[in-house]
C-alpha cells in the first residue's frame, strides 16, 4: 500500500468538507436530534464517494467541456438553499422544542434523505471540489485507486464523527431557546451560502 497517496488522498479529502456549509450543518442538525444519523451519515459519505471516483476517472473533464452542467446545478442550489434558510427562519421564530431522547422520530426517514440529496447534489461546489479539484491532484498520484480510497476514507470518518458527535452538545440543546438560535444560525447560514453561491 502506497501511504503517500492513501494519505494525499485522504488529507484532500478532509479538507475539501471540513469548512461548515450547507449539508455539514444539516448533518449536525440531524445528530443533535438524533434521527436518522446512520442512513444520513452513510448517504453523505457515500455520495461522496461515488463524486471522487467519478472525478478521479476523469469525469472532471465533462464539467470543464460543458460548464453549463455546472450553471444548471448553481441555480438549482440558489433556489434550494433560499427555501431552505426561509424555512429554517420561521423556525427560529415559531418553533418551540426541546431536544427529547425517548426514541421520538420527528421527520421521516423519507423526508431526511431528500433534504440531504437536495444538500449535496444541488451544490454545485460539490461537483468542482470533488470532480474537477480532486480529479486534477489525483493526476499526480502514483495509484489513483489508493489515492481514491483516502479521499473516500476521509468523507466516511468526517460524516459519521460529525452526526454521531453532535450529541455531545445534548444537555445545550436541552433547551428550546437554543434550537430557537441553531435553526436562526442555519438559516442565516443558508441565506449567505446561497448569495456566496450567486456571486461565484
Amino acid at each position: 500500500m502506497n501511504a503517500t497517496d492513501y494519505f494525499s488522498g485522504f488529507l484532500l479529502g478532509l479538507s475539501l468538507i471540513f469548512a461548515i456549509g450547507s449539508q455539514n450543518a444539516f448533518v449536525l442538525k440531524q445528530g443533535l436530534k438524533r434521527e436518522h444519523i446512520f442512513f444520513i451519515c452513510l448517504f453523505c459519505a457515500v455520495s461522496d464517494a461515488l463524486l471522487i471516483s467519478a472525478g478521479v476517472a476523469g469525469f472532471g473533464a465533462v464539467t470543464t467541456r460543458y460548464p453549463q452542467v455546472v450553471h444548471l446545478a448553481k441555480l438549482a442550489g440558489v433556489t434550494f438553499l433560499l427555501g431552505y434558510g426561509l424555512l429554517s427562519l420561521y423556525a427560529s421564530i415559531t418553533a418551540s422544542h426541546a431536544l427529547t431522547t425517548n426514541g421520538q422520530v420527528v421527520t421521516s426517514l423519507k423526508k431526511a434523505l431528500l433534504l440531504c440529496f437536495g444538500f449535496t447534489w444541488l451544490n454545485p461546489h460539490v461537483y468542482l471540489d470533488t470532480l474537477v479539484l480532486v480529479g486534477m491532484v489525483s493526476t499526480g498520484a502514483s495509484s489513483k485507486l489508493i489515492f481514491t480510497g483516502g479521499a473516500v476514507s476521509a468523507s466516511f470518518f468526517f460524516f459519521f464523527a460529525l452526526g454521531y458527535g453532535a450529541r455531545l452538545l445534548t444537555p445545550l440543546f436541552a433547551k428550546p431557546k437554543a434550537w430557537n438560535i441553531l435553526d436562526a444560525m442555519v438559516g442565516i447560514l443558508m441565506w449567505y451560502l446561497a448569495w456566496h453561491l450567486y456571486q461565484s
